[in-house]
């Protein structure tokens, strides 16, 4: 019993013996050259290394840390025997697209590790990405088409992460699925939204050319409610799931917002990889950070992801104002393991330049001749809560500034989906935050309809949204078939 035990658990004293030690990125003087990922190869004995600082604990935290549930002491022992294969087919058991999550996924799981307490936590996202990027080398990935049909319809509008592993679970369920994207190229916020440093589109195309060869049908082009009728979409399907996304941003207004030279985030990201991909943009209408004094508003992901693209432009200087006051770098004694740690992080694109500054409140926009020359504002002191429960903001007395800008890039979140067109024709109910309403099946009040990933949850993470993608799969499964053996996301036990 002892010797099937610790054969089982692999490296015991792995994590005694090994460091944490992530991939190296490449220095910045090369990474900010071009759009492409940064990081030097892995190799696989440094990968079996980190694998084996898994514990396999009796209860793995990091399991309850992501969203997916992925089973993360088995594909780590996977990983450190050397069984690749079979460490992605434990991946794939849970997420439809590791090498998504691989790349941009905040990891909770390793803020979640118990190595965490009071050591550096295994690096399983860089296994989760060396594992797929394995299988997709070796040709372990291949399409997998469903051995029977049955005769039932879907709709997926959106083709974001969650649109797309809803998709694949349908499909592979036996439903002849369609999927609808608005834009012209398939991926969503994967496609157009995440900058190629970060997720290369390469790795988004192979995996739309499985799902294709699996028999899913994708049409681009296609705003349902807009240029194609919400009933022709009811008419010729069997059921409806709605994942297009949180896409409504949070404005800023304040005097000036309408001077040229103030976007929204997405505007510009959206651009600039329409530009990496071959697209032609009209002079007039390139927003580029090329020499120029920018100001991002926001220090979420959104943010730094336009910090990097902008250090990529050639941009003069950047800053990165943040209305809320500066994290913490180290946790404090109220946010403890093994919850997600509100601390001070520095992506890749804050190694790479910039200057961070918080308690910001933006005033006003400056210009001349209907361009945009400064940005006004007051430095803020947050004082006990208000009404509503959150800290009172007050501006500090003498503490206005103006500062030369550019270009204004405003990254501030989202605020819903957007309500008219299709959400309309449908009367779908919304909760109290403008998102579509579902019950716990993903549907929502109307009969076949359902709704998924940032469309009903509001704005979150992409590994949040594929696992709501695919529960949602289940519901509509549930919906046609009177039951459904596709596996319950995790994030709903």
């Amino acid at each position: 019993m002892n010797k099937i035990w610790l054969q089982q658990m692999g490296k015991i004293t792995g994590f005694k013996e090994f460091g944490r030690n992530a991939p190296k990125r490449l220095p910045i003087s090369v990474r900010v050259g071009n759009y492409a990922e940064f990081y030097e190869e892995w190799g696989e004995e440094e990968a079996k290394a980190q694998g084996s600082r898994c514990m396999n604990c009796a209860v793995p935290f990091c399991m309850g840390g992501c969203p997916l549930g992925n089973i993360i002491p088995d594909f780590n022992d996977f990983v450190y025997k050397g069984m690749w294969e079979g460490a992605l087919k434990k991946l794939h058991s849970t997420n439809n697209f590791p090498e998504f999550t691989g790349r941009i996924c905040p990891a909770p799981c390793e803020a979640s590790c118990v190595l965490n307490i009071n050591e550096d936590p295994v690096t399983i996202e860089y296994i989760e990405k060396a594992i797929s990027d394995r299988g997709w080398l070796e040709g372990w990935i291949k399409p997998h088409p469903p051995i029977d049909r049955t005769g039932k319809r879907v709709a997926v509008v959106g083709s974001g992460p969650a649109g797309l592993a809803a998709a694949q679970q349908l499909n592979r369920a036996g439903h002849k699925v369609t999927v609808f994207e608005r834009e012209d190229r398939i991926g969503g916020l994967l496609r157009l939204g995440i900058p190629d440093f970060k997720l290369d589109k390469v790795t988004v195309q192979r995996r739309v050319d499985q799902m294709e060869a699996e028999g899913i049908n994708f049409v681009t082009n296609a705003n349902v409610g807009k240029t194609m009728s919400v009933q022709e979409i009811m008419d010729t399907n069997d059921a409806v799931l709605l994942t297009g996304g949180s896409t409504v941003p949070r404005n800023l207004d304040v005097e000036g917002r309408d001077l040229e030279g103030v976007y929204y985030a997405m505007e510009y990201l959206t651009q600039q990889n329409r530009v990496n991909s071959g697209n032609m943009v009209n002079p007039s209408e390139r927003i580029t950070a090329q020499g120029k004094r920018v100001i991002i508003l926001g220090g979420g992901d959104t943010g730094s992801d336009c910090l990097g693209t902008a250090h990529r432009q050639g941009a003069e200087i950047v800053h990165q104002f943040e209305l809320l006051p500066e994290p913490p770098t180290e946790r404090i004694d109220a946010d403890m393991w093994p919850n997600w740690p509100m601390t001070l992080r520095t992506s890749s694109s804050h190694e790479e330049g910039g200057v961070r500054d918080y308690n910001i409140l933006t005033k006003k926009f400056s210009g001349e001749e209907g361009q945009l020359r400064k940005l006004h504002g007051v430095r803020l002191e947050w004082g006990p809560p208000d009404n509503t429960g959150r800290p009172s903001m007050v501006e500090v007395e003498g503490s206005e500034f103006e500062i030369d800008a550019d270009i204004v890039l405003l990254a501030m979140g989202f605020l819903h989906p957007e309500q008219t067109g299709m959400i309309a024709d449908l009367k779908v109910n919304l909760d109290g935050r403008g998102n579509v309403k579902t019950d716990g099946n993903k549907m929502t009040n109307r009969p076949g309809v359902f709704a998924a990933g940032d469309m009903s949850r509001g704005q979150s993470l992409v590994v949040w949204a594929i696992a709501e993608g695919r529960e949602a799969a289940r519901g509509v499964d549930e919906f046609l078939m009177g039951a459904s053996e596709l596996p319950r996301s995790a994030s709903t036990y």
